[in-house]
């Protein structure tokens, strides 16, 4: 039975990370998406206020590319624990 019960949560871990990983990405490709809408809507109402909303999209893209290279390298860093602590 402890072989079933470690298996289990060794699935677990692997999905748990996979959400993780999943849901911070969608979050942050969600606003970006969000915010590009509002600027496309913004350019024939009010140019002053779509340029400010575009400086904020250039910065939120910034900002993304930074976490994706942490996300990256915490991933990759309790992935190489999960395997080590489990072989």
């Amino acid at each position: 039975i402890l072989i079933i019960i470690k298996t289990v949560s060794l699935c677990i871990e692997t999905i748990a990370l996979a959400v993780w990983l999943t849901a911070n990405i969608t979050a942050g490709h969600l606003l970006i998406h969000l915010i590009r809408g509002a600027t496309i809507a913004l350019i024939n109402i009010s140019p002053t206020t779509a340029l400010i909303t575009f400086i904020i999209l250039i910065l939120l893209t910034i900002l993304e590319f930074g976490m994706a290279l942490i996300q990256a390298y915490i991933f990759a860093l309790l992935v190489s624990l999960c395997l080590h602590d489990n072989t």
